[in-house]
């Protein structure tokens, strides 16, 4: 249901504010609309998206960083569709690989997950064949377990009886992709869900899912577009000031809601629920962050053997993954180069961690990236506060904030990491939350 004419008698639509236009709160205010509500959208950026969109800058488009779906991400493909978004067009579906140029690593076929995992181990190559054997059989004793562990287990900790070089080809790339936080401070809880969700869900649930457009164009615009399109207003550049209590709604700026949904930062949400519910904005304060750069580098003779390919990390190696923007978007000759859990590399400062990526790809690729380094390097994009440091143990805020009053966002309370599908699945969770209170409380 989109709303529109409602029968005599019924009661009036929902008024819902959604402050932040991130994929948590198009989420919300998509879903909130299908519900009949009228929703006004607050952003403080000129532009939605959040964390994932493409910017402009003096040396071309750019997307604010890589990232990727996979094909365990259903609610966040159900809700592209339902702004009219194309999956399947819009996004290149390959079988999930974590191979470097030399051919290590993992590789998934297609059919169900078991036996595919089990395929796909028993023919990677550089590992022995007891290392392959350990693998396996600690995937199945996570699988036995439920995938659950003690909640003050790192990954590293969890994976202590693993081979070295399955830990390193494997487990650690995997872990800083998924988690953005590096194995030894990750938490195993967060990591075995998803490995339950992605490895040995259902077919394709693994499937890398790679953008062929700027990210604006998966859900930020289409999701913009269809709210217009339903008479929701969405307001840019506007940074909230005041959120107050007013009887059983409450007042955004002013203008009077029956419910809110708190979709921007967490920094952004603890200010505006600090007066009303200060428990909840030290837990949203207290939070700490884990950065991503991306490195947009520029070869016209260089292809990759796939669009994606994982790097060998070391001390004088930043990335640990880059993307055949060519392959991918046609951005013909760019290649996107990822530093997950950037810190220690931002340390001296963003334009050192670009020229040791540089310096990186010029010893990973013989002859390739060899011009000017200000000709080759073509844009630095870090965002410092990318995701929430995801380590064992760690509370994160509730969904409720207050009465008719909730949060939405990667770093609520549950069982995801910060990632696309877990901003989206709060976003409708939000949604939902305030569209079931009892008529009787409405406005």
């Amino acid at each position: 249901m989109t709303g529109g004419l409602r029968a005599a008698g019924s009661s009036p639509a929902q008024r819902i504010a959604v402050i932040g236009a991130g994929w948590a709160g198009l989420a919300a205010a998509v879903r909130a609309v299908q519900a009949g509500a009228q929703v006004s959208v607050f952003e403080m950026a000129g532009q939605s998206g959040g964390r994932a969109r493409q910017v402009h800058t003096r040396s071309g488009d750019f997307d604010n960083g890589q990232h990727l779906l996979i094909g365990a991400y259903t609610r966040t493909l159900d809700l592209m569709r339902s702004v009219g978004a194309d999956p399947e067009s819009l996004l290149m579906r390959r079988p999930l690989a974590l191979k470097t140029l030399d051919g290590r690593g993992l590789q998934l076929p297609p059919g169900a997950p078991v036996p595919a995992f089990v395929r796909a181990v028993l023919a990677a190559r550089g590992w022995s064949w007891r290392e392959r054997l350990a693998l396996l059989r600690a995937a199945a004793r996570w699988r036995m377990q439920g995938f659950q562990c003690a909640s003050e287990l790192t990954v590293q900790a969890l994976c202590a009886d693993l081979p070295p070089a399955v830990a390193r080809d494997l487990i650690a790339p995997l872990c800083v992709a998924a988690l953005n936080t590096p194995s030894h401070a990750a938490s195993a809880q967060v990591f075995l869900r998803v490995l339950q969700d992605a490895l040995f869900a259902g077919p394709g649930s693994a499937d890398l899912l790679l953008p062929r457009v700027p990210l604006s164009a998966l859900l930020p615009e289409p999701a913009s577009r269809w709210l217009a399109a339903q008479g929701s207003r969405c307001l840019t550049g506007h940074r909230v000031q005041s959120l107050v209590r007013d009887g059983e709604g409450w007042r955004v700026d002013g203008q009077s809601f029956d419910a809110v949904v708190l979709a921007c930062s967490a920094q952004e949400a603890a200010r505006l629920a600090g007066p009303i519910n200060p428990g909840w904005a030290t837990t949203a304060q207290q939070l700490r962050y884990q950065a991503i750069v991306t490195v947009y580098l520029q070869d016209h003779s260089l292809r990759l053997p796939q669009p994606m390919l994982a790097l060998r990390e070391g001390p004088d190696a930043p990335a640990q993954f880059v993307f055949d923007l060519g392959a991918l978007t046609g951005k013909a000759a760019h290649f996107a180069w990822v530093v997950s859990g950037a810190q220690t590399w931002l340390a001296d400062s963003v334009e050192a961690c670009g020229q040791a990526v540089l310096q990186q790809a010029r010893s990973t690729f013989a002859g390739a990236f060899q011009g000017q380094d200000r000709e080759v390097l073509r844009h630095l994009s870090a965002e410092r506060r990318a995701t929430f440091a995801c380590t064992p143990g760690l509370a994160r805020p509730a969904l409720q904030v207050g009465p008719s009053l909730v949060a939405a966002g990667d770093y609520i309370a549950g069982p995801y990491p910060a990632t696309l599908e877990g901003a989206v699945r709060s976003g409708e969770a939000a949604a939902q939350a305030v569209l079931t209170r009892p008529a009787q409380q409405r406005g």
